[in-house]
């Protein structure tokens, strides 16, 4: 009875760093990933999420990384290695946009529409449509439902998913307005500290790594990770920015074995610089 109770309030006292606010896509992906006992720091950027963490006023937080459409949010993996942030999990949600404002309004009446860049630029097609309406970018796609909803704006509109409609009163004018109907969103679930599961539990990892400038240098370090019987799902290059056209390699590798994992990254490791590991966790369901 007694460890019952301690793990229920030790779910309680969790406390999740997300940016946006209550509605928003970062709050569905911290319910849907914890649970809804669960308490929230909202964060006007990622750079404050990062703030919450590194200020130990939250437990872990929840990142977007990348989207099917937009692709990859490079500033976010700059900001999880500058703050030598641990990635320990990853939570895939399909993102449906909807068109909504206040009740009994249509979308004659909509003059402006507010959301996230990203969010407006997945609907560019249904807005070309609409050329009376201005585009405007905010911070957040539930920020503008809930100031929508708090100011009793009219002629204004937000992009946003269906739960900010329903937390928040609004209609929903248009649904699913995205371009490409397969929509998804990868998060990461990011804490400061690592050492979250056991290695017989983890099968994803996430790590970078610098080159020195000689040719076949990165195709040798691809084949070290096929041999080691990993599956690389995403490579990504970011610029360095202290050294002027020279770049560091950020992968994801999936295995079956720890162990065949433990084998690359030591051999990897010899053969990069700047080697880092930025994450190891269990691959998240598409």
């Amino acid at each position: 009875m007694k460890i019952g109770i301690f793990l229920f309030t030790t779910i309680m006292n969790l406390k999740i760093a997300i940016q946006g606010v209550k509605g928003s896509f970062h709050h569905q992906v911290a319910n849907e990933y914890f649970g809804d006992a669960i308490s929230l720091d909202e964060c006007a950027s990622f750079n404050e999420v990062v703030s919450s963490l590194k200020l130990s006023k939250t437990d872990k937080a929840v990142m977007a990384i990348e989207n099917s459409i937009a692709g990859s949010i490079l500033p976010n993996y700059a900001l999880i290695d500058k703050n030598n942030l641990h990635i320990i999990g990853e939570h895939y949600i399909d993102i449906h946009m909807n068109l909504m404002g206040l009740q009994g309004q249509k979308i004659e009446d909509i003059k402006e529409v507010h959301s996230h860049p990203i969010a407006l630029l997945q609907c560019e097609v249904f807005f070309s449509k609409y050329p009376h309406i201005k585009l405007v970018e905010s911070i957040d796609t539930a920020e503008t439902a809930q100031r929508i909803q708090n100011n009793k704006l009219l002629g204004i509109g937000a992009v946003a998913g269906p739960t900010a409609a329903s937390l928040y009163g609004l209609e929903i004018i248009a649904a699913g307005i995205h371009t490409i109907k397969s929509n998804k969103t990868r998060f990461v679930i990011i804490k400061a500290q690592n050492k979250e599961l056991p290695k017989d539990e983890i099968n994803k990892a996430s790590l970078k790594f610098e080159l020195d400038d000689t040719p076949g240098s990165l195709a040798t370090i691809l084949n070290v990770m096929n041999n080691c019987k990993l599956n690389l799902t995403k490579i990504q290059s970011l610029p360095v920015i202290e050294t002027p056209f020279q770049y560091a390699f950020f992968v994801d590798v999936v295995f079956e074995k720890y162990k065949h994992y433990e084998k690359a990254k030591k051999i990897v490791e010899i053969m990069t610089t700047h080697f880092k590991v930025l994450g190891e966790y269990k691959q998240g369901k598409q």
